[in-house]
């Protein structure tokens, strides 16, 4: 039974204490257009938005990070290009010198030989200037002159050049007026040389021009 206020058979007021009830509607999808209330789509928004920021940072953090990474690793390799560079330019400078060395000492060893040979190549010049260089002699002495060609020994000396005191040994002196400068007029004994050394200089008879008031012209 309703509640009734003063007397029974007045009319009924009712109680203000018992108004409708009163519900909030505390759903995010709006029922109506199936989205979210505004309030609920802003506080969406904002969470994205920190969200894509802190997204956004972590990506920055690690693409510092990566570069610094790749920086040092790219200074590790050129170091290592570096070091490399300088090894094989090393190894180039001791094959070059290795080479040079090597080089030096055969040269050594061909000039040794051959100053050693010298006593024997005069003896077969002089065979040869005699004509006593004949049979197997000649044969043998052929090939050794040979041999030595092949190592870069060089038989040296001819009459009629012009002397020079770099490879020429003058033994005897004269003046003559059929020449215009010091020239060899004999050859007694031939010289030898390598490409950069010479092992003996010819030994050789010279003549000088005469000059004015020299024996010629007092003829």
């Amino acid at each position: 039974m309703a509640p009734t206020t003063g007397d029974s058979s007045g009319p009924v007021t009712p109680d203000p204490d018992e108004r409708a009830p009163h519900v909030t509607d505390k759903r995010r999808i709006d029922p109506r257009t199936f989205e979210l209330r505004e309030s609920d789509a802003a506080v969406l928004a904002d969470a994205e938005a920190a969200a894509a920021g802190a997204e956004e940072e972590i990506v920055l953090e690690g693409l510092v990070a990566t570069q610094k990474l790749a920086a040092e690793r790219l200074e590790d390799l050129q170091r290592a290009q570096a070091d490399l560079y300088n090894l094989d330019q090393r190894y180039s400078a001791y094959v070059k010198r290795t080479k040079a060395e090597l080089a030096a000492a055969h040269d050594r060893g061909v000039a040794t030989l051959a100053e050693a040979l010298i006593g024997v190549l005069d003896d077969i010049e002089l065979a040869r200037r005699h004509g006593e260089l004949v049979g197997p002699f000649a044969s043998i002495a052929e090939k050794l002159e040979g041999t030595l060609e092949r190592f870069g020994i060089e038989r040296y000396g001819a009459v009629g050049e012009t002397f020079d005191p770099a490879v020429h040994d003058a033994l005897m002196h004269a003046h003559s007026a059929e020449v215009s400068e010091p020239t060899v007029q004999m050859v007694l004994q031939p010289g030898y040389r390598t490409a950069d050394r010479i092992l003996r200089a010819a030994r050789v008879a010279v003549v000088d021009p005469d000059g004015p008031g020299g024996p010629a012209g007092e003829a």
